[in-house]
């Protein structure tokens, strides 16, 4: 079920209805709220909430086991159990045909004729994010860096909370569980701020994602000839603004919803695109996943605890892997790559230079890296090496004369939105939102909104899902 669809708001009324109604205490409305869960994400596929299912028991009784079980080789082997199983799903669902097509690849390489037979798999809606969730449960658990949740219901609660569901943020247990202990009603407050944070989110999604920005991106992405350097970063530039509002709009939506239900879900941007540099872009895009990220896989790996030569391996390593989450395609691997190389060069660039940061360096160095981020853009969106490799050499100008797709109504669009957004980033790069609704008058507030609820309804939105259910 998608936010931007009709059915989403008949459901989310229905949801609220029951929930601030009087039939139900607050174990029924935390089981109401389960049953919706499961309900949000069967009607996509109702035979993959089975994978939910499992994860959820595998993953509630690893904790169990793992909350009084002092003997460490036994910890060990249910922290395993937990890690197969949850790993299992997302490589045999996600990675099974990227697997098996490079294996047939290799193996035809070295003269050995093999051919198999593609694998029909369907890969589950938001896997990536509901894996990585849960699996922070056990691995907490194991590190005894968090309580085991009171009861089975909280714990299916966390791992399936509709709201965040199918493309996050990743919650921690910690974050979440404990906000089921006790009954949660918004205020008034909360509840009109949370519904005008979904009304940003869907207006950042239908009209400036999907009404202003997709079609340019599409267009230049699905090219099969040469671009000139103009319409190629045109294309660029339009998917830099597409995906930040369809992901950063999926993410206000999550947790404008939760508000409106007394629960609180973590910021997961912070106005990315005025980063300095990328060190500060990763902690202000996807937090939720970066923050996984460093805290499960870099820090394990040694972090920067033992030496520069393995800190810049273990950085190497999380970024492909974090590229390879994304997708499973060698494009996103090397789009990881790069993001790994940028940070290793900012950080071999940090020990010899010291930049004292002020307004007009600030914003030479954010539109620096703005500039560097569309690079690996490229490799994200592009679905074959050759189309990256096109696009590429044009935004370098490299290409000569390349053909002229777009019309200047649509560059203009482009370039002015993204100067926009751009801007808006740099201005409100160190405020959250919250701040912004207590400097900001009602009556500012509500013309806004109702500006963003007529564009909605009058967008010729086709009611595309977010680009982020399919990782």
């Amino acid at each position: 079920m998608l936010f931007n669809s009709l059915s989403f708001i008949v459901f989310l009324v229905i949801v609220l209805a029951l929930y601030y109604s009087k039939l139900f205490n607050w174990t029924g409305k935390k089981r109401m709220l389960l049953f919706a869960s499961y309900v949000f994400y069967g009607l996509w596929n109702p035979p993959l909430v089975i994978l939910l299912w499992i994860s959820t028991g595998v993953d509630w009784i690893t904790g169990k086991k793992l909350s009084t079980e002092e003997n460490q080789k036994k910890r060990k082997l249910w922290l395993l159990l937990s890690m197969c199983v949850n790993l299992g799903f997302l490589g045999f669902f996600k990675y099974g045909n990227f697997l098996l097509e490079n294996f047939t690849h290799l193996m035809n390489s070295i003269g050995l004729e093999y051919q198999a037979q593609p694998m029909d798999i369907i890969l589950p809606m938001g896997i990536s994010f509901y894996t990585f969730q849960t699996m922070s449960y056990t691995i907490d658990m194991y590190l005894k860096r968090t309580e085991r949740a009171k009861t089975f219901l909280d714990f299916a609660l966390y791992v399936t909370f509709f709201p965040q569901l199918v493309a996050g943020p990743i919650v921690r247990a910690g974050d979440l569980i404990s906000q089921f202990y006790e009954e949660k009603r918004a205020t008034i407050n909360q509840f009109i701020w949370g519904t005008f944070l979904l009304t940003i989110g869907l207006f950042q999604k239908v009209v400036l994602a999907d009404t202003l920005l997709s079609d340019t991106s599409d267009q230049v992405f699905g090219a099969k000839g040469v671009l000139s350097g103009l319409d190629a970063w045109t294309g660029t530039l339009a998917f830099s603004g597409q995906i930040f509002f369809d992901f950063a709009g999926y993410s206000t939506c999550a947790i404008g919803i939760a508000l409106m239900l007394g629960i609180i879900l973590p910021d997961n941007f912070r106005y990315p695109y005025a980063a300095i540099g990328f060190s500060d872009l990763w902690r202000r895009w996807h937090i939720s996943l970066s923050t996984w990220l460093r805290d499960y896989l870099y820090i394990p790996l040694g972090g920067n605890k033992h030496g520069i030569l393995r800190m810049y391996v273990a950085l190497m390593v999380t970024m492909l892997l974090g590229g390879l989450w994304h997708g499973a395609a060698w494009t996103f691997v090397i789009w990881g790559a790069l993001h790994g190389i940028y940070l290793v060069i900012e950080r071999l660039l940090r020990n010899k230079i010291q930049i004292k940061i002020n307004a007009i360096n600030g914003i030479f160095l954010a539109l620096l890296t703005y500039t560097l981020v569309n690079f690996t853009w490229v490799f994200f969106r592009a679905r074959e090496f050759s189309t990256a490799k096109n696009m590429i050499t044009s935004m370098l100008f490299m290409n000569g004369d390349g053909e002229k797709l777009l019309q200047y109504f649509d560059i203009l669009k482009v370039f002015v939105l993204i100067t926009l957004l751009f801007i808006c980033h740099w201005v409100m790069r160190n405020t959250s939102m919250e701040e912004v609704s207590k400097k900001t008058s009602p009556w500012v507030l509500g013309i806004v909104w109702a500006v963003m609820f007529f564009l909605i309804a009058i967008a010729q939105g086709s009611g595309e899902q977010f680009i982020y259910f399919q990782f």
